[in-house]
């Protein structure tokens, strides 16, 4: 979310697309009421007619799918009907920003951007780039009328989304499309807000990227993100969605939102060369020219003393991935269809329900030798063997459930989906043999550990120097030494500074 929940009772207009909020989030229907009552407007989009459309002051229904298409058309509105928030885009957006001059739209190549190499199936990106001055400052065109700035590329990109064509392909009428469009664009003006509000019915598509995106080009344009009552806001389907992306769940990124190095990055200098961002702009604040320090702290985090200068502090035993490789949610099924995995873990979720393609999931996991379902209870994925069409004396998984505490049942933090980090409290004991997720990843992890010491292996160093001391308080993991990693602290007490109680002191705010 880039706003609040809060924060919605300050919109003057509020689109619902890709959710149901009335029946799927309550909480934060509380604020959309609050907003209407204030004379704020209600749109839902949907496919189906829900309760949030029920409650609805405009309701535009959808073919499934199409949501890319409803806001291209959108998009294509605001630019021909200069609904945008001229200021806003000129100078808080890289709309007047000029791009390489050779760069070509699908529209000019049959459906391609330009660099498409049919042979390979891959892009050369030489043209899309800024054009520079030769400070290597980015050329712009205040004005937003040069044929190679960002707005008139984007303008000729969408110029195809007409009315018509858009209710040819939604099949919503082209009157209630207006009417949608002009109801949202009316909040392209200093003195309006108007924010969106999505769930998985929107990023759960293959397309989801694309949808979220269109969304966003859309409140730029209209001058309503960082600001109250704006943003691109999804609601998530439970309070630490925003904790798993923020502490590394996703494939690409480590805490942080660092990079997750590639086998081509030789070393740490290599790394950082690629990912620190460096930039000639003289009003740029460039955060991101930190990257170093930012990724020597997590390499201390992670191999503490065993992360040193001259070993570049242990960045060779950091995983890589693969020249090209993809190990996003819907490749891994794909790559374990084909055999290519021997076991899985499914951790706190259900994919033979959840996936994009059920059946293909299912038969996906019948092609593993083992699975791990640790869960509060068995579910489809745990018992995909029983399923539709499955035959179990034909599967070879082995499956093992690991019973796991539910959310009252341990002690920590989440961090919900405004962002704020909160802390819960023990409410009760997991009941039967089940124990929190801290303590069955650390059980796993010392049972790794000791097999690999005892045993050696092809490459023990990153398991046998990993920096893991979570124990205190009498238990296997204290969630609170945990906490404490995560909000960092001094490996060495700073000049000036009193020794802590206890040791290393806490960093005291993010610039530490």
């Amino acid at each position: 979310m880039t706003n609040h929940w809060i924060d919605v009772r300050n919109a003057d207009v509020i689109l619902v697309m890709g959710a149901n909020p009335a029946e799927n989030h309550p909480v934060s229907f509380r604020w959309i009421q609050e907003a209407r009552d204030r004379g704020a407007v209600l749109i839902s989009v949907d496919p189906r007619f829900t309760r949030t459309s029920a409650r609805a002051d405009l309701y535009a229904p959808l073919r499934s799918g199409t949501d890319i298409a409803f806001i291209g058309g959108m998009i294509r509105h605001i630019l021909e009907h200069r609904l945008y928030h001229e200021e806003y885009v000129r100078l808080y957006t890289n709309a007047s920003f000029l791009v390489h001059p050779d760069f070509r739209l699908p529209g000019d190549l049959d459906g391609v951007f330009s660099g498409y190499d049919p042979e390979t199936r891959t892009y050369d990106r030489s043209t899309w780039t800024f054009q520079t001055d030769e400070h290597g400052v980015i050329r712009k065109d205040p004005t937003l009328e040069d044929p190679s700035s960002v707005f008139q590329i984007l303008r000729r990109h969408f110029s195809r989304y007409d009315p018509e064509t858009v209710s040819h392909i939604t099949g919503t009428p082209p009157d209630l499309l207006q009417k949608v469009w002009e109801t949202f664009a009316s909040t392209g003006r200093p003195d309006r807000a108007g924010t969106i509000l999505y769930a998985m019915g929107w990023t759960q598509h293959t397309v989801g990227t694309q949808n979220i995106r269109a969304m966003a080009i859309a409140q730029l344009l209209l001058g309503n993100v960082g600001r109250a009552g704006g943003g691109v806001n999804a609601l998530r389907g439970e309070s630490n969605v925003q904790g798993s992306t923020d502490h590394a769940l996703l494939y690409h990124i480590l805490p942080g939102y660092l990079k997750v190095p590639r086998a081509g990055d030789q070393d740490l200098a290599a790394y950082l060369e690629r990912c620190t961002p460096r930039t000639s702009e003289p009003r740029s604040a460039n955060w991101w020219s930190h990257y170093p320090a930012y990724a020597v702290s997590l390499l201390k985090a992670m191999y503490g003393s065993a992360a040193r200068r001259d070993n570049d502090f242990a960045y060779a035993w950091l995983p890589k991935l693969d020249p090209g490789q993809d190990a996003s949610w819907l490749t891994i099924f794909d790559r374990m269809l084909r055999g290519e995995y021997l076991g899985f873990f499914a951790w706190g979720q259900n994919p033979a329900c959840s996936g994009a393609n059920a059946g293909k999931v299912r038969r996906a996991l019948a092609r593993l030798e083992w699975m791990v379902n640790v869960n509060l209870f068995d579910n489809e994925t745990g018992s995909f063997w029983r399923g539709p069409g499955m035959d179990p004396a034909s599967i070879r998984t082995e499956v093992f459930l690991l019973p796991c505490a539910a959310s009252v049942e341990k002690e920590g933090s989440i961090t919900n989906s405004g962002r704020w980090a909160q802390w819960r409290d023990r409410a009760v004991e997991p009941a039967g043999e089940a124990r929190p997720d801290a303590e069955i990843i650390d059980a796993l992890q010392r049972r790794v550990k000791a097999l690999y010491q005892a045993e050696g292996g092809a490459f023990p160093d990153p398991v046998v120097n990993l920096a893991w001391d979570y124990a205190g308080d009498g238990r296997a993991v204290d969630p609170r030494r945990v906490a404490r990693e995560i909000n960092g602290f001094f490996v060495e007490t700073p000049a000036g500074e009193g020794a802590a109680a206890g040791g290393a002191r806490q960093v005291p705010g993010f610039t530490a």
